[in-house]
C-alpha cells in the first residue's frame, strides 16, 4: 500500500491519497481539488472512495468537487453529518463569510466503529471525539497507518475549543484508542508531518 500527503488549503490541512494497485482511497480533500484531481491523474490511479475524519472546512472544501469529478461516495461520522450542511457548525461561517461552505449529505454515516471495507482496502474505525464531536480515525491493521485527522498530531494534540470539543474527552481518546496501538504504526495527521506511535509516547509533551 502506497500513500502520498498533500497539504492544502491556506492551513495546509493533509489530504492523503491511499492506493493499492490502482485503486485509491482519498481522506480530507480540505481544498485546491485540481490538486488532487492531477495528482490522481499523474498516477493513473481510480478512486473509490472519500473517507472524512471530521467535517471542520479545512476538511471537507473540495470534497463536493473531488466526489462529483469522480462519481464516488463520502464517509462521516453521523455526529458531524449535518455539519457539511451547516457553515456555523463546519466553521465556514467564521473564517469565510463571503463564501460560506455548505456541501452535500454523505453518502454513507458512520454510526459506530467498525470494520469498514471498500474494495481491496480495509479500516478499522475508531470513534476518536474531543476536537470534533464526530472525529474519528482509520487504521490500517495489517501495515499500521492510522489517519488521525485532528486528534493527534506530532508534538501536539488537536485543539479543544471549538463546537462540541473537550480537552478531557480528547486526552481520553488518545490514551484509550490511539496509543494502545502497536508503537510502530505510522500516525498521518491533518496537519504537519507524519509521525508514529513511540515517538508521541516518548517525546508528546501534551501526552506525558
Amino acid at each position: 500500500m502506497k500513500w502520498t500527503q498533500i497539504p492544502l488549503g491556506p492551513l495546509q490541512t493533509n489530504c492523503y491519497v491511499v492506493s493499492d494497485g490502482q485503486d485509491c482511497i482519498i481522506f480530507d480533500p480540505g481544498e485546491e481539488p485540481q490538486k488532487i484531481i492531477q495528482y490522481i491523474q499523474t498516477k493513473n490511479l481510480k478512486p473509490l472512495a472519500i473517507l472524512l475524519t471530521h467535517a471542520h472546512f479545512d476538511h471537507i472544501g473540495a470534497l463536493d468537487a473531488i466526489r462529483d469529478h469522480y462519481g464516488i461516495p463520502a464517509y462521516i461520522h453521523e455526529k458531524e453529518a449535518k455539519w457539511l450542511l451547516d457553515p456555523a457548525l463546519n466553521g465556514s461561517q467564521n473564517w469565510f463569510p463571503e463564501n460560506p461552505m455548505r456541501m452535500k449529505p454523505a453518502d454513507h454515516i458512520l454510526a459506530n466503529e467498525q470494520e469498514l471495507t471498500i474494495g481491496g482496502f480495509t479500516f478499522e474505525v475508531f470513534e476518536t471525539p474531543g476536537h470534533s464531536p464526530g472525529s474519528v480515525s482509520y487504521y490500517v491493521k495489517d501495515e499500521r497507518l492510522l489517519f488521525s485527522g485532528d486528534v493527534l498530531f506530532q508534538g501536539s494534540v488537536g485543539r479543544t475549543d471549538l463546537i462540541g470539543g473537550s480537552e478531557s474527552v480528547l486526552i481520553n481518546s488518545i490514551e484509550t484508542k490511539l496509543l494502545t496501538l502497536s508503537d510502530d504504526a505510522i500516525v498521518f495527521p491533518g496537519h504537519g508531518p507524519v509521525t508514529t506511535i513511540l515517538d508521541e509516547k516518548n517525546t508528546n509533551p501534551f501526552l506525558r
